[in-house]
C-alpha cells in the first residue's frame, strides 16, 4: 500500500491548513483588497531589505575607516551631543499689544 507523499509547505502547514488560512483571510479583508494588502507587504518587505542592507554597508565602510576618519567622527557626535545638551535661551516678549480697533475688556 502506497500513502500519498505529504509535503509540508511552510514552517510544517499542510495545504488544509494553508487554504483555511486562505479562506480566512478573504473572509477578514475580502477579495478586492487582498491584492492591495499582498502590495504592501511586498513593499515593506522591499524596504525594509533595503535598509538592513545599507546598513551592513554602512558598517563595512565604518571599518575600513582611517583612524584619523574615525576621531573626526567621534568629535562630531561629542560636538552634536554636547548641543544637545546645552539649553538655547531666547529671549521672550510677554507683552501683547490688542489692536486699537479693538475694544478691551474695560472699555465694555
Amino acid at each position: 500500500m502506497s500513502s500519498p507523499a505529504v509535503v509540508p509547505l511552510i514552517a510544517g502547514l499542510g495545504p488544509q491548513e494553508i487554504v483555511l488560512i486562505l479562506l480566512v483571510l478573504v473572509l477578514l479583508f475580502g477579495a478586492k483588497k487582498l491584492p492591495e494588502l499582498a502590495r504592501g507587504s511586498g513593499r515593506a518587505l522591499r524596504i525594509f531589505k533595503a535598509e538592513t542592507k545599507g546598513l551592513m554597508d554602512d558598517e563595512v565602510k565604518d571599518s575600513q575607516k582611517t583612524e584619523a576618519q574615525k576621531q573626526l567622527d567621534a568629535q562630531r557626535r561629542a560636538e552634536a551631543a554636547q548641543r544637545l545638551e546645552t539649553p538655547v535661551e531666547h529671549p521672550v516678549d510677554h507683552t501683547v499689544e490688542k489692536p486699537a480697533d479693538q475694544p478691551r475688556d474695560t472699555d465694555r
